[in-house]
């Protein structure tokens, strides 16, 4: 086999970590993700119906857990055959072909066997309505200016299809664009203040590129993100999305652990205030909340907290279990 994309490369890892977990940790969020799956194949997010988004939680979730069977993916693939045809933004655009391929190679069937042959190339044409000016992609076709996100997207998506992104010169100056004094990227051009989320993308975004022979991660760029994510930690022990929110959550201390963890700087957070921080999100009846703000749990909060505790076990004491 060639080399691992960037997905395959965080489900890897993930997998692995989540080994070292006792298997009633894992088997309780199994079974929350499980109960999520509608008889339609979909997953529920928060207001209960099927959706694609969600859907790709649930299965990633299910995959790193090593918990998805070959019945919840027949399953999955008759509602992902159901949305085939249906509009859909660039999130639920990726998170539909993600689902699809990724049933494949977890030994379900092929979703998009009976589609035309050349839907590869289609794909890449509808992503490249996406591309703006300024070198970036955005949710929508006809939009002035991308979207750091959603440039993240496009690269994971081409990724996905076996082909190289387009245009990368005019991708990597798109990303440097998005780059603040305070060592990390912001979402929109406007905004000068950096985010611990679109940092972590436009991270993820220039191993893309490096991968394909760029010096875009540089060993400078590398050290001002691991500053200004050390920054981030709030006293309740999590990452926060910027320095002015007062609050942790657990998706940006997810992707902020994450970050850190590829750059060899998990170092420079305190990993068991952040376990801890994790598990107080955590349900003894299995999935996560958003936050200590939050009072409800879904599969996407669970795939970060379960993420979190793959990445921090390592080399991290566990909290003694609820």
């Amino acid at each position: 086999m060639g080399k691992e994309n960037y997905l395959q490369h965080l489900s890897t890892t993930l997998a692995q970590g989540l080994t070292r977990l006792r298997g009633e940790f894992r088997n309780r969020h199994a079974a929350f993700l499980r109960a999520a799956q509608n008889t339609d194949g979909g997953f529920s997010g928060r207001e209960g119906g099927s959706d694609l988004y969600y859907t790709g939680f649930a299965l990633r979730g299910l995959a790193v857990l090593e918990a998805l069977t070959p019945e919840i993916c027949d399953r999955a693939a008759a509602f992902l055959r159901h949305s085939l045809n249906q509009q859909a933004s660039v999130v639920d655009f990726f998170s539909l072909l993600y689902a699809c391929l990724f049933i494949q190679v977890s030994g379900g069937p092929d979703v998009l066997a009976a589609s035309p042959a050349d839907w590869p190339d289609r794909v890449a044409a509808t992503l490249e309505t996406f591309r703006t000016p300024d070198g970036g992609y955005a949710k929508s076709a006809g939009s002035a200016a991308g979207s750091t996100y959603h440039t993240f997207l496009v690269g994971l998506t081409y990724e996905l299809l076996g082909r190289p992104r387009p245009h990368p010169d005019g991708v990597l100056g798109f990303v440097q664009s998005r780059r603040r004094d305070d060592g990390g990227y912001v979402e929109i051009a406007p905004m000068r203040r950096s985010g611990t989320n679109p940092t972590a993308a436009a991270v993820a975004i220039l191993q893309m590129l490096t991968e394909r022979g760029s010096l875009a991660l540089t060993s400078q760029v590398k050290e001002d993100v691991a500053n200004f994510l050390a920054a981030m930690p709030s006293p309740e022990g999590g990452l926060r999305a910027n320095s002015r929110t007062p609050l942790a959550d657990l998706l940006s201390t997810f992707t902020g652990v994450w970050t850190l963890h590829q750059l060899g700087a998990l170092d420079r957070i305190d990993a068991a205030a952040t376990l801890r921080y994790a598990q107080a999100l955590e349900l003894p009846t299995g999935g996560f909340r958003g936050g200590l703000w939050d009072d409800r749990t879904d599969a996407e909060y669970t795939f970060y907290g379960l993420g979190t505790f793959a990445l921090l076990s390592e080399t991290t004491p566990l909290p003694r279990s609820k």
